[in-house]
């Protein structure tokens, strides 16, 4: 009789300690503050999303955080130190391309894991990649970004995915390097833009800059977004010849459905999408009445 008493104490105890456990989830982070983390080493793209955040009126009170170093080994650096610091982020951006994932892998890894619960309720991620690698050798079929945007889903849920053509290189323009040179992230724009600008030495920080105008007035900016978005227009007609109405969505805030998945195109709207999720995560942490 005895012992039957205590086995009953010891089963009322462990549910007790299961409930108590699973309402102080040590992986829930609820203070979460005003913050951005933006976790990219190439430092063009660190610029040019540093510069669009930080030029919104709407996104100015925001603190950003980000990579300082320009030298991709000691970004790698900051970013494994900042780890872990996310858990303060209400939004957290995601560069995965293929040429700075393999290298960033871990660091991302830990990034999610401490953040995971959160995801999608009080912060949101968002990724910004270069597609699938085989996107312009396969009968350009745009299907192709299915299995590519589920897996990134998988990873790294986040809430809004932004194909930025500008980062698409195919394998032939590549620059092979060996296993004991410093790694560098190219600047050169991809082969198959240099139609659409005057010089072919064209580089990406440029043509990223004349497009983010945010030295320049506001007329001057809505000036070039549209002649970008016009650019790109043209260009996914060329690429994928008889499918302007898909890609027509592709264009506007919403971006294109393509099966169970959705993609945007940087830097359309992307400020925009900023934003909302900022408000959005910090609606979620209100108290409920």
């Amino acid at each position: 009789m005895f012992r039957g008493a205590v086995r009953r104490q010891e089963k009322v105890e462990e549910d007790t300690y299961h409930l108590i456990d699973n309402r102080q989830d040590i992986l829930t982070h609820p203070r979460r503050r005003g913050q951005i983390h933006i976790l990219t080493i190439d430092p063009v793209l660190a610029t040019d999303l540093c510069e669009r955040i930080g030029s919104d009126r709407r996104l100015k009170r925001y603190a950003l955080i980000c990579p300082r170093a320009t030298e991709v080994r000691r970004a790698l650096e900051e970013v494994e130190m900042m780890a872990q610091e996310t858990i303060s982020s209400r939004v957290i951006i995601f560069d995965v391309r293929r040429v700075t994932l393999p290298r960033l892998r871990r660091s991302f890894n830990a990034i999610v894991g401490y953040n995971r619960r959160d995801f999608n309720k009080l912060c949101y991620s968002i990724c910004i990649g270069d597609g699938p690698v085989n996107l312009f050798q396969d009968g350009h079929v745009v299907d192709l970004f299915v299995p590519y945007l589920a897996s990134q889903r998988v990873d790294f849920h986040p809430a809004v995915f932004f194909f930025d053509p500008f980062l698409h290189y195919e394998p032939s323009e590549i620059q092979l390097q060996a296993l004991d040179d410093e790694f560098v992230i190219s600047d050169a724009i991809p082969r198959r833009w240099a139609p659409y600008f005057r010089r072919e030495t064209t580089k990406v920080g440029a043509v990223r800059q004349f497009f983010r105008a945010v030295d320049k007035d506001e007329e001057t900016r809505k000036k070039r977004l549209r002649l970008l978005r016009h650019l790109y227009k043209k260009r996914l007609a060329e690429q994928f010849p008889g499918k302007e109405e898909q890609f027509k969505a592709l264009l506007s805030r919403r971006g294109i459905q393509l099966a169970s998945e959705k993609m945007n195109l940087y830097p359309l709207y992307f400020e925009d999408w900023v934003h909302d999720l900022m408000r959005k995560a910090r609606r979620n942490a209100l108290p409920k009445n």
